[in-house]
């Protein structure tokens, strides 16, 4: 009989630090380029966001999401990176937010990475997560008349087709 082995993620550098100061998370396996992925419940994401950003990740590089599958959570990801003068590899940390299809809030990091506006304005348009907070939150690739969230794993697309014009 093989024995099982189970699941356990040591705590990188940053969620250490977290854990220390009271903040509430969990670590997720680092992904294959070794970069530290903390899961945060959406109530405790602008607190934490503060202090990464206090911590010294300045930058955010990528505000994304994806669906887990038709009746699983949506998940709203943050790739924040450290800069620093001359770093030759600067430090990074995703922050993933798990939240149901049926109520996918998550607050705005806006207002702590400006790189966040149009980034959560697609997550909003392509998925139906409503960043809460953000100062123009409307849809930014599709129609603002679209009805439903286009990558969604659930999505049915209509049946029809827009004509174009033979110009």
């Amino acid at each position: 009989m093989a024995e099982q082995e189970s699941a356990i993620v040591e705590a990188g550098k940053v969620s250490q630090w977290l854990t220390q100061n009271g903040f509430e998370h969990e670590a997720l396996a680092a992904d294959n380029l070794g970069v530290e992925i903390l899961k945060v419940d959406r109530e405790f994401l602008i607190p934490m966001s503060t202090a990464l950003y206090a911590y010294g990740f300045n930058y955010m590089q990528c505000q994304c999401a994806y669906d887990q599958g038709p009746g699983q959570d949506l998940v709203s990801v943050y790739h924040l990176v450290k800069l620093t003068d001359n770093a030759s590899k600067p430090e990074e940390v995703r922050v993933k937010v798990f939240v149901p299809r049926e109520d996918p809030r998550v607050p705005s990091v806006y207002w702590i990475w400006k790189a966040a506006d149009f980034q959560e304005r697609e997550s909003y348009d392509m998925y139906g997560i409503v960043y809460e907070g953000h100062p123009n939150l409307k849809r930014i690739l599709m129609n603002e008349d679209w009805v439903g969230w286009p990558l969604r794993k659930d999505y049915i697309s209509p049946d029809f087709y827009e004509l174009q014009d033979a110009y």
